[in-house]
């Protein structure tokens, strides 16, 4: 594995007396610690809330909305773990795990505190040293003591993260009415349904009866003008929302759509 890779394996995120919003495909498992300030998570379904000095386990291929919030005074801060498949695969088969059965469950799970989490995450604070040429196998071995940690203080998680199996394929129309706002590629919503994404197209067609990147668009503008006109939102705090990457791209295409600027409902 590249010290590149490696690199990516473990994050240390810090935030400056502001809130940050965004959005992101989550898309290997991830075991995070809040160091300090607040995480909110979206999946379109429920929202999760994460606190200072609490501990996570994020599951892979999750679609989530986010925002970071710093305490008074004070910086946001994170760090996180990411196991990659090619990692789990090769621990599990050193040691004999592997997935015995599909685990269902939230996307996003609060773990327990207990001293070998957070002796570990002690470890990593040291961040920049795992980042210098020379300390890949340092950096390995760090993410297998955290797969070991997390079976030895979560046993239940290992149906998770073994399950090697790509997504399925699923209902195309109760995923996407579910799924629309959020800003992903095409191939990335192909994948998540478990298709090819020249499949997808074609599928995604004989169901809407439209090509999906005029049904995103239009789904996406319908839902902020309820939101406008029916809620008395702002546009300025609608269209990340609903899958819009900028103000003026939205307001530009809402006008097309409607008549009039968003401003103006």
């Amino acid at each position: 594995m590249s010290a590149n890779k490696q690199a990516k394996q473990i994050s240390y995120s810090c935030y400056h007396t502001r809130t940050k919003e965004g959005e992101q495909f989550v898309a290997e498992h991830v075991f995070s610690y809040q160091l300090a300030g607040t995480l909110t998570m979206n999946d379109g379904e429920r929202e999760y809330v994460f606190r200072e000095n609490e501990f996570r386990f994020s599951r892979r291929n999750t679609l989530m909305k986010f925002t970071k919030q710093p305490p008074a005074g004070g910086d946001y801060k994170n760090i996180s773990v990411f196991l990659d498949q090619e990692t789990l695969r090769r621990f599990g088969e050193a040691y004999g795990y592997s997935a015995e059965k599909a685990a269902a469950g939230p996307p996003f799970i609060t773990l327990q505190p207990h001293a070998l989490l957070k002796s570990y995450m002690d470890s990593l604070q040291p961040y920049d040293q795992f980042l210098q040429a020379g300390n890949e196998v340092l950096l390995s071995l760090k993410v297998q003591e955290a797969i070991a940690i997390l079976l030895q203080t979560n046993p239940q998680l290992k149906d998770i993260l073994f399950d090697l199996s790509e997504p399925g394929k699923i209902d195309l129309e109760g995923f996407m009415n579910s799924n629309f706002h959020f800003n992903v590629p095409l191939d990335r919503f192909a994948y998540l349904t478990g298709r090819s994404l020249s499949t997808f197209k074609r599928d995604f067609e004989r169901t809407f009866s439209t090509p999906p990147g005029k049904w995103l668009q239009q789904k996406r503008l319908q839902e902020a003008y309820y939101r406008i006109k029916e809620k008395g939102a702002a546009p300025s705090d609608v269209y990340l929302d609903v899958g819009f990457e900028d103000l003026s791209h939205f307001s530009f295409a809402f006008k097309k759509m409607y008549g009039a600027a968003p401003s103006k409902i």
